[in-house]
């Protein structure tokens, strides 16, 4: 079984939780894009677990964790995030964690870069993660970067080095007028946090293709959602890797196998991180008191999330852009305390109403329709069944899935690992 676990929305759905839930049926979970620039956060008897590299299967004990040629991984992030776990009590070792040899290191001047870019911009920026994500995949593309293959070769790593930064500093140094990058920083960085993850860098094509051929379950984890991938997501505030599931094997390093299921994850409210359109976006104290309530601040940056109601014509496309074939709704449990739920049902688009997801200009000038339905007023955090449920969440429940066009399986009422029912 070959399935994806991928975003329906703008990110920040939930897909860590969903994963962390479901990986205790597969043998493998991979990270197949994307690197530090988003978190998935996971609460179970262990404690409460933010990350941003490594695949949320790690805190199954009988599960392998791979990160795919897809990736683009700050090794220094790496680094921390596997001390932390470790002194957490989670067990990091050669048999759980594989990093393929074609993933691509993101270096601390990517980082720099991304910060003096979103700095020159101002008011313009996109709302980057300055966590170099744009411009190490950049990079990659000019054929520029270096991979973690790289770091089996030191003594060949540390020959290539110099004329690539020589490369850098005519950005750095001649367009930005900052501080030149210094090669032997970049050197002792790389031999500091890279080469402690030799041991672990291997050919993740070939293990995955022969564990497919034995049968083994594998699990593709995305990172953000469908409207922020490259090409289909809202342009240019996106990542600048496919989110998408059809993605997944190619991004793990398996292109020629097939996904048997695609599992989108979607919240029962909104939320989004960063800039660009946001149409059902809720202001001031209703806003307020969403974000609050759903403890809506980012797990990579802390930054609060833009909060919004159902957003009907952005998840259907997302369905679609997915592939979905099931769905897991996260935080209904968040929506107990409102008496009316704000959904967006359609767009106002200059005077014309559409349930179409748009792009380009007509995003930006798109206004929200909403539909206001009953609130249950009571907690669902103990509900185990949908029968279980208040009258008025089932019809929520019901409503999403008959407008979204896709099932809804699975169904989160709280954080902890346990709290949710399947349908």
């Amino acid at each position: 079984m070959l399935t994806a676990i991928a975003g329906i929305n703008w990110g920040d759905e939930g897909k860590g939780r969903m994963v962390d839930l479901l990986s205790e049926n597969y043998d493998i979970v991979v990270r197949y894009q994307g690197g530090n620039n988003a978190g998935h956060t996971v609460i179970n008897e262990r404690g409460k677990f933010i990350l941003n590299l490594l695949p949320s299967g790690i805190l199954r004990e009988n599960t392998v964790n791979v990160l795919g040629p897809g990736m683009v991984i700050d090794l220094e992030h790496l680094y921390n995030e596997v001390e932390k776990l470790k002194s957490a009590g989670i067990a990091i070792t050669r048999e759980n964690l594989k990093i393929s040899d074609k993933a691509v290191i993101c270096m601390p001047y990517h980082k720099l870069l991304d910060n003096l870019e979103e700095d020159r911009l101002g008011e313009a920026k996109f709302g980057s993660t300055r966590r170099g994500i744009a411009p190490v995949y950049a990079d990659k593309y000019m054929k520029k970067a270096f991979r973690m293959a790289d770091l089996i070769y030191f003594d060949t790593l540390k020959k290539k080095v110099p004329s690539v930064v020589e490369w850098k500093n005519l950005t750095v140094e001649g367009g930005y007028r900052a501080k030149p990058i210094d090669a032997d920083e970049m050197i002792l960085w790389l031999e500091k946090y890279g080469l402690p993850f030799s041991d672990y860098i291997t050919d993740t094509t070939r293990y995955l293709d022969n564990a497919v051929n034995e049968g083994k379950s594998v699990m593709f984890e995305a990172q953000l959602g469908a409207l922020r991938d490259i090409d289909f997501g809202i342009y240019p505030y996106t990542s600048s890797s496919s989110t998408l599931a059809s993605y997944a094997p190619i991004g793990a390093g398996i292109p020629s196998r097939k996904l048997d299921n695609v599992i989108g994850i979607m919240k029962a409210y909104s939320s989004c991180v960063g800039e660009g359109p946001f149409v059902s976006e809720l202001f001031d104290r209703e806003g307020d008191a969403l974000r609050e309530a759903g403890g809506e601040y980012g797990a990579a940056t802390g930054r609060p999330r833009r909060v919004g109601g159902f957003d009907m014509p952005a998840s259907k496309y997302g369905v679609v852009l997915q592939g979905a074939n099931e769905i897991a709704l996260t935080k209904l449990d968040v929506l107990s305390y409102l008496e009316k739920i704000p959904v967006c049902v359609a767009y106002d688009i200059d005077g014309k109403i559409s349930d179409q997801f748009p792009t380009g200009e007509a995003l930006f000038r798109a206004k929200p329709v909403y539909e206001y339905l009953d609130g249950w007023n009571c907690s669902v955090s103990s509900c185990r069944s949908f029968e279980e449920l208040p009258q008025k969440a089932k019809e929520y429940i019901l409503f999403i899935k008959e407008k979204v066009g896709c099932n809804i399986k699975y169904v989160s009422v709280g954080a902890g690992r346990n709290e949710y029912f399947v349908m």
